[in-house]
């Protein structure tokens, strides 16, 4: 982090560098050199600039999409940053980033946010990993006024203000939320109206004098690290040039246009030390404009990504199996208690360790798996949140990149959604676009599923639209042995997982051996081998097809049913195994919807093996496509059971 006290010779100098920066990229731009969007912060340099000399070198940035200026201020050098910029092979981030997911974690700047708002949350847990470690840190979280009316913004604010985190939320406000006036969408003049009402210490700031920032930045950071954060900053500042690099600000009046001109910081500076001894503006002039036209001419020769790299870094090495773990043992226990026993033994083994979640702590959770587990080890590792689900993943995205291994939950998977952002543009992308130079190694629990009574907000199975993302692994759990497995095998992978489990099953029993070495989140098992039809299926549906299993046995039929359990990364191997076993029978079973279900996706993937599948001797059992009714008989209707697979199989044969 490169911060210090500014004066105004330093001030002014760091804010040409990034006003001359932001107007080359345009250029660039403009001449083919630099592919897509980019969102300059021209009239915004006062704020990064006076923001980061109020930090100390421990502490950490994450910027709203216009911030170039951000990755200056904390230290980026101008040629890794415009070489990523124009997506260029020594780009921070290799190209991979481009301009609006920018992210230099060794000078502290942890990432721009291209969604708006998405970046309040992990703040919170940057932040509340700094708390956990003890390491005296500070965050700093950059938005634009539009990202306050987003929902991820006041529940990253309110899971802060929940937890008193030592987070430095800092609004720029320039007027416009992309191409709207602001005070068209607002009630308030004030965003720190807005702030003040969650409990949150809140300033209005000059955003285009970078000495009151630094101040107010200094002030704040002091509070943080007295534990009384967070704080809010809203930054007054203007906007000299369009949302975007082709925006020809057609809806901008001129007479905007002429004030945010007349506030032009760089101009507001010269004219205010114009009389300080020794602050040669026009020397500075020369040597940042030297030095950035060393910079361009360097990006433009510089070659353009090796493309045989781009699959490169979408996952961490798999962790080395645990060959400490406590001795072997055998014992009768419910699914539930198979889970809560995982939690217990990685808590126990892993200091780094965070649970959390909608009443997980001091009530166990709603269904009791973590129950006395806040007894155990305590409200600072085992604790409630707010009702917040982006928060909830945000945070542990966030926490996460700072060296913590949270596991939090999802009460239903049907609740997720308001939170998917998190999931499918955030967490997914951390490895990937730092070339793992940073990870997310979270664990994401949640149930899913139909049982009796629950409604179409509290039923959906959803694996195949998490499967479908890159980035991530996800898991379901059909038994006891693998609640235990899974759940140990995800809190030591290297990179994001959700882990699926279901309701309907909490209470089964069954036998599990606990210790010994520990298993890696990947692999399907075989329950059944034979020869004359394969039945894969995962999660709730393992019970039926064992039913099915049995059944068929009786009549002499050898079944295989192989559980998925993993669908990212898929067990190809076995799948083709079980179905070549088999000569090409195949019943493929799940209880989600038929249309778009994951099943598809292992026919075509058995079609590409060669594995001898033909359209005449795979059969697909699902939900058909209908929302879930409450009721249990028409739920009983439509889920496939033991007597669906069993007709399918003797079908087949």
């Amino acid at each position: 982090m490169d911060s210090g006290t500014l004066n105004s010779a330093s001030a002014y100098e760091k804010m040409r560098l990034i006003r001359r920066l932001e107007e080359i990229t345009l250029e660039l731009s403009s001449e083919g050199v630099i592919a897509g969007s980019i969102h300059p912060c021209l009239g915004q340099e006062a704020i990064p600039v006076g923001a980061v000399a109020g930090l100390e070198p421990q502490d950490r940035v994450i910027a709203t999409y216009r911030g170039h200026g951000w990755a200056l201020a904390s230290g980026t050098s101008p040629l890794d940053l415009l070489a990523e910029i124009a997506q260029k092979s020594g780009g921070i981030n290799g190209g991979r980033a481009g301009s609006p997911l920018l992210s230099n974690p060794k000078v502290g700047f942890l990432a721009e946010n291209s969604i708006v708002g998405a970046g309040v949350p992990i703040s919170s847990g940057v932040a509340l990993a700094a708390v956990s470690q003890g390491s005296n840190r500070v965050v700093i979280v950059s938005i634009g006024d539009g990202a306050m009316n987003q929902g991820s913004t006041t529940e990253g604010m309110v899971f802060a203000a929940a937890k008193n985190l030592p987070v430095i939320f800092i609004v720029e406000n320039n007027g416009w939320a992309e191409m709207t006036a602001t005070s068209a969408m607002n009630r308030v003049s004030d965003f720190t109206q807005r702030a003040a009402a969650l409990g949150i210490e809140s300033h209005t700031i000059d955003g285009q004098d970078p000495f009151a920032v630094e101040a107010a930045v200094l002030n704040a950071a002091g509070k943080c690290r007295a534990g009384e954060g967070p704080i809010f900053l809203e930054c007054k500042t203007a906007r000299l040039k369009g949302h975007y690099n082709r925006d020809i600000e057609h809806y901008r009046p001129k007479e905007d246009q002429a004030a945010a001109s007349e506030r032009d910081p760089l101009e507001l500076l010269k004219n205010k030390s114009a009389s300080e001894p020794g602050v040669d503006f026009s020397e500075i002039d020369e040597r940042v404009e030297k030095l950035l036209k060393e910079v361009t001419e360097a990006v433009r020769a510089m070659p353009v990504p090796d493309e045989s790299t781009v699959l490169e870094h979408l996952y961490g090495e798999s962790p080395t199996p645990d060959l400490t773990s406590s001795a072997v043992s055998v014992q009768e226990m419910k699914y539930q208690k198979a889970v809560n026993l995982a939690l217990r033994t990685e808590l126990e083994n892993r200091p780094e360790l965070l649970v959390y979640g909608e009443d997980v702590g001091i009530a166990g959770g709603i269904f009791g798996v973590t129950r006395g587990l806040q007894k155990e080890f305590g409200a600072s590792r085992v604790f409630d949140t707010p009702i917040s689900e982006s928060a909830i993943i945000g945070s542990a995205i966030g926490a996460s990149m700072e060296g913590m291994r949270p596991v939090v939950e999802i009460m239903w998977a049907d609740f997720v959604f308001v939170a998917f952002d998190q999931i499918i543009n955030q967490a997914s992308n951390v490895r990937y676009i730092n070339e793992s130079r940073l990870s997310a190694p979270l664990t994401i629990r949640m149930q899913q599923g139909v049982t009796p009574g629950s409604c179409a907000q509290h039923s959906q199975s959803i694996e195949a639209l998490l499967a479908h993302i890159p980035g991530i692994k996800v898991g379901l759990v059909s038994n006891p042995q693998d609640a235990y497995d899974m759940t140990r095998a995800a809190i030591a992978d290297p990179d994001p997982t959700v882990l699926i489990e279901y309701r309907s099953l909490y209470q089964e029993s069954g036998s599990v051996e606990t210790g010994g070495q520990g298993q890696l989140a990947r692999g399907a098992r075989f329950h059944r081998e034979g020869g004359d039809v394969a039945i894969l299926t995962w999660g709730a549906m393992l019970g039926e097809a064992l039913k099915a299993a049995d059944q068929l046995k009786d009549e002499g039929i050898r079944a295989s049913v192989l559980d998925l359990r993993w669908l990212r990364p898929l067990d190809t191997e076995s799948i083709v195994k079980a179905v070549q076993m088999a000569s090409g029978r195949t019943v493929i079973a799940h209880e989600a919807f038929k249309t778009g279900g994951f099943g598809a996706e292992v026919v075509a993937t058995l079609l590409e093996e060669k594995s001898g599948v033909t359209e005449s001797s795979v059969v697909r059992l699902g939900a058909p496509d209908v929302r879930m009714p409450s009721a249990p008989n028409l739920q009983d209707s439509l889920i496939p059971k033991a007597a669906d697979i069993y007709e399918a199989a003797t079908r087949l044969l």
